[in-house]
């Protein structure tokens, strides 16, 4: 069954197009079909066409050095998988498979230039769209990934920790610490020297009274400061932990694609070298004859 137009004007990439160029565009499309666990192309093949999900859902993945599996998104209808490699026509960054039974419209990259041919300003339009997904998608890793973790923290943080933490923080202030011996010092002279009948006499029963219900009250509070203080630990250190993932995958997709390209080089000097051997094969021993 052929592909509708109406269905491609909720196609990311084709939504800037017209009802021509996409009646168009259905003359170029394939229908395909994938039972579950159908691997659609795996990181690295060849970006020979672009894929529209028409039914059913496909998970994009790749597979770290350990080789554990891990799924970068669920795509279902109306998405489309591999148009990135398909416009560049670089290595496929990931792999795609079918998680239940899918039905896919193929888009061969060859009929690219005979569509572009046709209808020159559906290019713009398409690459308009894929340089607004890919910004979108440059920002939403510069967000999730990169974070600063004071931020996250304070944005979690109740209105008690709040009061704890600003309480510890005075606490541990030398402006506490003076304002406590100044005080301390004027209730000690005053009940000494100053007063007749001092309200607190010697031994300053009242005064170890008072300072026994202020560290009963301040001590629990540093705690929880504490307390709050290793959750904000932990949580640098799953951030920590994300981006250092997050580079390790992109030195891996590197070190990847140089092995491609070493692979590409050496093929091509393998057919350069084998064409040269031929040629001289068939030249004559001596050109003077």
């Amino acid at each position: 069954m052929a592909a509708d137009p109406i269905m491609l004007a909720e196609v990311p990439i084709f939504s800037l197009l017209d009802q021509d160029e996409r009646e168009t565009l259905v003359e170029f499309l394939e229908r395909r079909q994938f039972k579950a666990g159908d691997l659609i192309f795996r990181t690295g093949d060849h970006a020979d066409a672009l894929y529209v999900v028409a039914e059913g859902k496909v998970e994009m993945f790749v597979n770290d050095d350990g080789g554990h599996k891990i799924t970068i998104q669920e795509l279902g209808p109306t998405d489309v998988v591999g148009e990135v490699s398909f416009m560049d026509g670089g290595p496929r960054t990931a792999s795609a498979v079918a998680l239940e039974p899918t039905s896919l419209f193929r888009f061969e990259r060859e009929s690219l230039l005979t569509f572009v041919t046709r209808h020159p300003h559906a290019a713009l339009d398409m690459l308009g769209i894929l340089g607004k997904r890919l910004r979108l998608s440059d920002e939403l890793l510069r967000h999730t990934v990169v974070q600063n973790a004071n931020i996250v923290e304070e944005a979690r943080m109740t209105f008690g920790e709040r009061i704890a933490d600003r309480v510890a923080t005075f606490g541990g202030s030398w402006t506490f610490i003076i304002l406590f011996g100044v005080v301390m010092l004027v209730w000690i002279v005053a009940n000494v020297l100053l007063l007749m009948k001092p309200f607190d006499p010697y031994p300053f029963i009242f005064l170890n009274l008072v300072l026994s219900m202020l560290a009963a009250i301040q001590a629990p509070v540093i705690m929880m400061s504490q307390n709050r203080q290793s959750a904000k630990d932990r949580l640098n250190s799953d951030l920590d932990f994300k981006v250092n993932q997050k580079a390790e995958m992109e030195i891996s997709q590197l070190h990847r694609k140089i092995d491609q390209l070493y692979e590409v080089v050496q093929e091509h000097w393998a057919e350069r070298e084998q064409e040269h051997r031929t040629g001289s094969q068939g030249k004559p021993a001596n050109d003077y004859y």
